[in-house]
């Protein structure tokens, strides 16, 4: 299934700014201009900003997408008072935080979260609760095995699995090392479908789980190279993900091995971090489109972001889940009478969304009521490092990983994105 951006740029039914640069003006709501004055709606976030790395870009963005809205006449006049926690990569804080917007705060729902440890830790919560999330940024397994959580991004399995399908298909590859995280439910989740996969094609693979921040980088790169593997994959956030990088091309290994990776090194700053050596050699699997796109919401995304975020936000992947998430939980409220906004009308609005179009998607997202799980978002692009800049080499395709059987099931009765 390939799909077609000009096809999803024409079927937006959100008014969107003119592709014609991020200098425009930025559009949310419905554009009034009147900031909203009326009783602010409580909506929640959870992400990871304080740990091993500052895992917060989804929230920054639908921050900033909230602030847009809230200028130009909010929810049919209510703002929306977004209120945001960071769980500093703990899962008992993240507990103790998910309580406190829920049950003290009264949040109607939670959007735009984002962290490694907060689904494992609060998904029965949410369910218990009867409050819907609508993640930016799902990590680790339980943000997709969840009836309450439905994240926009792909999630580092479906990525890692996207550039997996391309080394096979496009880099020739008949032999992979995994290396990610050694966070429950992450790096052991998203290698073991690697390891599937693998199996399923009938190649060797293996895989290495590191401690983010802590692992020498050389050393894991040594012993990822020791088998001889024509593919390395990487599912690491940037900041790990660089200095294994680094680490490599110092063992020359940029020359030997094609090295492939999860979205979540999909950032503009990366091609020229790791400089020259990686021309042609480094390939991301990207969740969205491309940061740069001249699409109309992708333009968008970058006007809200100038316009209402902060210069030091990052402009890369996970702002871009933030600000769709924002977008969805707007759209869900929007068809609410303002009036009668509660966690039970919330809930029942998002799960009500079938096809939600923008052009930042490869795919309509939505949400699947009454499904046990959810991940929308299964077909993704892939980049390259190219002379200081990311490369898209390919249309958008649907992800490999044989864990999606369910998934697309259930797509193919629904009749969705076929």
């Amino acid at each position: 299934m390939k799909l077609q951006l000009a096809a999803l740029a024409a079927g937006l039914t959100f008014i969107l700014m003119s592709a014609g640069g991020a200098s425009a003006a930025a559009v949310c709501g419905e554009g009034t201009g009147q900031a909203a004055t009326g009783e602010p709606i409580i909506i929640g976030a959870i992400t990871g900003k304080t740990g091993p790395d500052d895992f917060s870009n989804s929230t920054r963005a639908a921050k900033a997408y909230f602030d847009c809205l809230n200028a130009n006449g909010g929810i049919h006049g209510r703002p929306v008072q977004y209120m945001v926690e960071d769980d500093q990569w703990n899962p008992e804080i993240a507990a103790q935080l998910v309580a406190k917007l829920v049950d003290d705060q009264k949040a109607v729902l939670m959007v735009g979260n984002s962290s490694f440890v907060e689904c494992g830790a609060n998904a029965d919560f949410y369910k218990k609760a009867g409050i819907t999330v609508v993640a930016g940024v799902g990590v680790p397994r339980e943000c997709f095995f969840a009836s309450a959580i439905a994240p926009t991004n792909a999630g580092p399995r479906v990525s890692m699995l996207g550039a997996m399908g391309y080394a096979l298909d496009q880099l020739g590859a008949k032999s992979v090392v995994c290396i990610g995280p050694n966070i429950p439910n992450v790096g052991s989740w998203s290698c073991d479908g690697v390891m599937l996969l693998a199996k399923e094609k009938g190649f060797p693979a293996s895989t290495i789980l590191i401690d983010q921040g802590s692992a020498d980088s050389t050393s894991v790169m040594l012993q990822a190279a020791s088998s001889n593997p024509d593919v390395i994959v990487l599912g690491m956030s940037k900041g790990s993900a660089v200095p294994l990088l680094v680490a490599a091309e110092e063992q020359g290994l940029n020359e030997k091995i094609k090295f492939v990776s999860a979205a979540s090194a999909y950032d503009l700053s990366v091609p020229e971090t790791i400089g020259p050596g990686w021309d042609g050699k480094f390939y991301v699997n990207m969740e969205f489109n491309d940061l740069e796109a001249t699409t109309p919401d992708n333009q968008n995304w970058l006007a809200v972001m100038d316009q209402y975020g902060q210069k030091s936000d990052p402009r890369d992947t996970f702002a871009q889940a933030g600000y769709l998430a924002a977008r969805i939980a707007e759209k869900a409220l929007m068809s609410i009478d303002p009036a009668n906004i509660t966690r039970e009308t919330a809930g029942k609005a998002v799960a009500d969304i079938k096809g939600f179009k923008s052009d930042i998607f490869c795919a309509p997202w939505y949400f699947g009521a009454d499904q046990p799980r959810h991940n929308a978002n299964s077909t993704t692009r892939m980049a390259v490092s190219e002379g200081g800049k990311w490369k898209v080499v390919s249309d958008c395709a649907p992800s490999p990983d044989p864990e999606l059987a369910d998934i697309r099931a259930f797509e193919k009765s629904a009749g969705i994105n076929q």
